[in-house]
């Protein structure tokens, strides 16, 4: 098993060409969220994925192998529920309010402008149809925000998509 014990985010400091050269290893959220995991790569090589506690591994983000070789993180599509506003009578504000809402159950939330994402929850599901959202079970990436109060991990800000292919880490 190859130990891989370090990590760049979003392959910080590598040239892209290594990175699209790298192997590659896909990991749902529930994997992702953990310092401590084992996964086969693209290559079919078994890791042994040993990072420090708290670490919380991102699509986009390079694993460095005890060999030196790079391991790029692809998020796996995995059952999701992709939360819109009705277009004909809702409005970015219903998001807005469906993101509260859910903050304050202390969900897994990913946010992006025009829709939400959380791991599917019957419960939760209903709560937004009856605020008039539009609910859908899909297979997609799941990236759910820090935290406010996040410690540790190496993403402690936000990651901001500004429409023009490119995300920024905000970490201070």
């Amino acid at each position: 098993m190859l130990q891989v014990s370090k990590l760049l985010p979003q392959g910080q400091g590598l040239a892209p060409v290594l990175v699209r050269r790298a192997h590659s290893v896909e990991l749902d959220w529930d994997v992702r969220q953990k310092s401590r995991f084992d996964a086969t790569d693209s290559a079919g090589r078994r890791l042994g994925v040993f990072l420090p506690r708290g670490t919380v591994v991102r699509g986009g983000d390079v694993l460095v192998a005890e060999d030196g070789s790079l391991i790029a993180v692809r998020a796996a599509p995995q059952a999701v529920l992709k939360i819109t506003h009705c277009s004909a009578h809702g409005t970015a504000f219903d998001l807005i309010r469906a993101a509260y809402h859910l903050g304050n159950r202390h969900v897994p939330i990913e946010l992006q402008p025009d829709h939400l994402k959380i791991e599917p929850d019957h419960v939760l599901m209903e709560m937004l149809r009856a605020m008039h959202l539009i609910v859908t079970p899909v297979n997609e990436a799941f990236e759910p925000e820090n935290g406010a109060y996040a410690t540790g991990g190496h993403h402690g800000g936000h990651r901001h998509d500004h429409g023009h292919g490119g995300a920024h880490d905000h970490s201070h």
